[in-house]
């Protein structure tokens, strides 16, 4: 174990596989005939391997042939789509982009199963591996040759005036924004029990180091490793000589103050979970108790990820001489 990276054996959070039953959750963008094809594969050669496969009502709902092709024996079957329906699974397979994966990741994490995503999106920054990798990524679920790894995590709380007005979590980042697109937000920063500055503006980002590459990145934070714990503050749109980012320490506390002589905001977690902020809202993020856990084909230096998903030009790069 490293400080807050983890690697561990597949079999150590297989989930019923310890007793020797297997099961898999599939979450699935089933909104293109490609990717439908890609689950009904990804479904065959899971059963043949004896794995009991679950899938999403909605995916269904949106399909409902989506694997006809497969004997009856073999068709994964519904679960309810709650926070549970991920509890004893071996690992949950996602086909599709980011936001199919923190779909998933919602399943994931509460019942602490790894998640393996194929991407079939655009960037896919979450996901393992892409379409041309799915028959190696099918080999090492159904012999348990991944590693995992843990992903940091904010939990979030919003109050008014001592009343809570709910709580939630985070992969990605936790916003708080603007509700009124005519007009800037006004914020107080807080680290730690401490203020920090008060400015108007788009909103506020408390992002990961996954989230990093997300959000955060196209509200100007700087990118950050994985295996480096901070958390990262990101102004967005701010009207402020100093509202630049921040990167401080997992175990700060973050919190975030919606003025009460303005207009109100909200609070979106993984562009997935809203909370409405009336004026004299209080936010406050910490690290979060649970991470995500995330399954892993091979040993691959984040750079080379950075680099393959974004693009970036390395033509000159001659490396170490010598």
């Amino acid at each position: 174990m490293t400080d807050g990276l983890v690697e561990a054996d597949a079999a150590g959070v297989a989930g019923n596989g310890e007793r020797g039953t297997r099961d898999a959750l599939l979450v699935v963008h089933t909104g293109r005939e490609a990717t439908r094809k890609v689950a009904s594969q990804a479904a065959r050669r899971l059963a043949d391997a004896g794995f009991a496969l679950r899938i999403l009502p909605d995916e269904y709902s949106t399909d409902e042939g989506l694997f006809d092709d497969l004997p009856e024996a073999q068709r994964p079957r519904t679960v309810t789509a709650e926070s549970d329906a991920a509890l004893g699974m071996e690992i949950v397979l996602v086909l599709g982009g980011d936001g199919t994966l923190l779909r998933a990741a919602e399943l994931a994490r509460h019942a602490r199963v790894p998640m393996l995503g194929v991407n079939l999106g655009r960037v896919g920054f979450l996901a393992e591996a892409d379409l041309d990798d799915l028959d190696e990524v099918l080999d090492a679920v159904v012999g348990r040759t991944y590693r995992v790894e843990e992903r940091m995590t904010v939990d979030v709380v919003a109050h008014q005036n001592g009343t809570e007005l709910g709580r939630t979590w985070a992969l990605n980042e936790a916003i708080v924004e603007k509700m009124n697109w005519a007009r800037l937000l006004d914020v107080v920063l807080e680290v730690d029990g401490r203020p920090v500055s008060e400015f108007a503006c788009d909103g506020v980002l408390c992002a990961t180091p996954t989230g990093s590459t997300a959000y955060a990145f196209s509200a100007g934070g700087p990118v950050v490793w994985p295996e480096v714990q901070a958390m990262l503050l990101v102004p967005s749109n701010a009207h402020a000589l100093f509202a630049k980012p921040l990167v401080i320490s997992p175990d700060s506390s973050v919190a975030l103050e919606v003025s009460s002589r303005g207009d109100a905001g909200v609070l979106v977690c993984d562009g997935r979970r809203t909370i409405e902020l009336p004026p004299g809202s209080r936010v406050e993020v910490v690290r979060g108790r649970n991470p995500v856990l995330l399954a892993r084909l091979r040993v691959q230096p984040f750079t080379d990820r950075l680099v393959r998903k974004f693009g970036l030009p390395v033509q000159g790069w001659r490396g170490r001489r010598g």
